[in-house]
């Protein structure tokens, strides 16, 4: 199944979300992408049923594998270009942003490209901010 930008987001948000707090509510989902709880609440019943996150017994919502590595791709892309945009001197916030909107689009080919660019030249230093191994 072909993922559309807004599902990749949710996905996303739900893996940074569990990073920083350990569990992942709805409510958080909401609050990370700036949308209302019925729009949280209709996507992650596609997310359930396309198998890419489950609720567990506290009704918290987790990544299944399919869908942390979903989460996972999206988040270093995001990552990578938002270091790579700031060591070129873009605002952080503006180089977030543009992050965002780039790392759905790029092409595998294009971000391993640019990973192989980074790496050889030095552009990045290798951190776990800045991960161009894990494609």
């Amino acid at each position: 199944m072909e993922l559309h930008q807004s599902a990749e987001d949710y996905l996303e948000a739900i893996l940074m979300i569990k990073e920083k707090k350990g569990y992942v509510r709805s409510i958080d989902v909401a609050n990370q992408l700036n949308v209302s709880k019925p729009s949280v609440s209709y996507a992650t019943k596609r997310l359930r049923e396309s198998g890419y996150i489950f609720f567990n017994e506290d009704g918290m919502i987790n990544l299944t594998e399919s869908g942390q590595k979903v989460a996972s791709d999206i988040y270093n892309r995001h990552k990578v270009l938002t270091n790579f945009f700031i060591r070129l001197g873009v605002d952080a916030e503006v180089a977030s942003e543009d992050a965002c909107k780039i790392e759905h689009d790029i092409s595998a080919e294009s971000f391993e490209k640019l990973c192989t660019f980074v790496n050889n030249c030095g552009v990045l230093k290798k951190t776990k901010d800045s991960n161009c191994d894990n494609k």
